[in-house]
């Protein structure tokens, strides 16, 4: 069953991916977050196999953008928002970061609390 809270899971980790970033003076808005992870929404909701390669790039933006602790939470809030929108099979985005090559040190959870992101 695909609901809110597998979206806000599957997002925030999506986010997760900004705590891998190397130090920078990037600042990064919520219009730049949707922008990049747009190309994901199709493939979250109705993809199978492995994710477009637009939506690796833009995750991998947004890994590159968001540097600072402030734009690691912003970006994490975002997607948490931005994810009540869409309604994606939960397995797909469960499997996102490594179907975009991408191995995290965590579970990916609907409970990410975003103010806890350093």
């Amino acid at each position: 069953m695909n609901s809110p809270s597998v979206v806000a899971a599957a997002m925030a980790a999506l986010m997760i991916f900004l705590l891998l970033t190397p130090p920078s003076d990037a600042a990064i808005s919520c219009s730049d977050v949707i922008k990049d992870l747009r190309p994901c929404v199709n493939y979250l909701m109705n993809g199978t196999g492995k994710p477009p390669a637009a939506c690796c790039s833009g995750i991998s933006a947004i890994q590159t953008t968001a540097s600072t602790t402030a734009d690691k939470q912003a970006a994490c809030n975002c997607i948490k928002s931005a994810s009540k929108q869409i309604n994606p099979k939960p397995q797909l985005a469960q499997a996102l970061p490594a179907n975009c090559g991408i191995t995290l040190p965590f579970t990916v959870s609907p409970n990410v609390d975003c103010s806890k992101i350093t």
